[in-house]
């Protein structure tokens, strides 16, 4: 194996670790609105992730420097076609980190409630367009044989991504709920465990036709493997939430977005980007890729900074381990 074929299962191995930890982070934004009853539960849900979601988003910057870094010319490419729906998931980066921040700087409903509001949609929109992201990746955009993106904003719109964004969006939900609770206490532990249950099938049924639609279309037996392990994760994880096993249904939830994350790139290998014009003007593992010499000082770099990295977050998800309930949440001092 080649440092170029490393880099891109290291890459694969950033995004699976983003999803798995920032997945259940827009969940819990989507459900602010879908699972709380009062400014209390939100305070509840948005405080079971407030001391790790700054930290899950190292992966997403993590996966990003790794991708300008080892393959520039795909970077180059995906950034330039996808660019404004990847635009958009920044400004919700940024806003939904300004609403967690600031939503109790002032005691004015209005100002809590906008800022609540801000929370949901700047979860929700980055969970739809991921999926819809990795969906055209996985499928194909056109690009020339410059190595251009030739398309538009409408090509990126069809039905296969569109498809593949609904599955992220009703994951991440489904494992943001699973982690509420796993994380909280009372009734509203309770009732996420309700509406896991109903997350759980929809999602299921997605997952089913759109995993199954990628293996018919680029698949081998590897990937088979993974959609396979996929779709008994998520089985699982349903069952193990109705057995009120939340950290089995957490793991198991986990689980469903490593394989199903790891068949998109399984299928994609040996191309980091398919053209849909002429499959020899695809970006693969080599033409896309940086000097052997780059590579290999970025491996020692990997090498040494990822097992601090992953000893420290491990560490903080440790310190911060408790369920909280709405008795823990004290009123507002302004």
């Amino acid at each position: 194996m080649e440092l170029h074929d490393v880099w891109f299962v290291l890459i694969a191995v950033l995004w699976i670790g983003y999803f798995f930890l920032e997945g259940f982070d827009f969940g819990i934004g989507v459900l602010t609105r879908l699972l709380a009853r009062d400014r209390a539960e939100k305070r509840v849900l948005i405080n079971t992730i407030g001391p790790v979601w700054d930290g899950n988003e190292v992966w997403l910057l993590s996966a990003g420097g790794a991708t300008f870094a080892a393959f520039p010319e795909w970077y180059a490419t995906l950034f330039s076609g996808f660019y404004l729906p990847l635009l958009l998931i920044l400004v919700c980066l940024i806003v939904r980190g300004v609403a967690f921040e600031y939503r109790a700087k002032r005691p004015e409903e209005s100002w809590q409630r906008n800022w609540e509001s801000a929370i949901f949609w700047s979860s929700l929109i980055p969970a739809f367009l991921w999926g819809v992201a990795f969906g055209n990746i996985v499928r194909g955009v056109k690009i020339d044989r410059d190595m251009e993106y030739v398309g538009n904003l409408w090509d990126l719109l069809n039905p296969y991504a569109i498809l593949g964004g609904l599955v992220t969006l009703t994951l991440f939900t489904f494992h943001g709920a699973v982690f509420a609770a796993l994380k909280t206490l009372g009734d509203i532990r309770e009732r996420a465990r309700k509406l896991a249950l109903q997350l759980g099938v929809v999602t299921a049924a997605l997952a089913l036709v759109f995993l199954g639609w990628t293996q018919a279309d680029k698949g081998d037996s590897t990937s088979l493997v993974a959609l396979i392990v996929a779709v008994i994760a998520l089985v699982a994880a349903i069952g193990a939430n109705q057995a009120g096993r939340e950290g089995w249904a957490f793991a198991l939830s986990g689980i469903t977005i490593v394989a199903a994350v790891a068949m998109l790139f399984l299928t994609l290998f040996p191309n980091v980007m398919p053209s849909s014009l002429n499959g020899d003007w695809s970006l693969t593992v080599s033409n896309a890729s940086s000097s052997p010499y780059t590579l290999k000082i970025m491996t020692w770099c990997a090498v040494i900074a990822t097992p601090v990295v992953v000893v420290y977050q491990a560490w903080t998800y440790w310190v911060f381990r408790k369920r909280i309930g709405t008795q823990h949440i004290a009123e507002a001092v302004h």
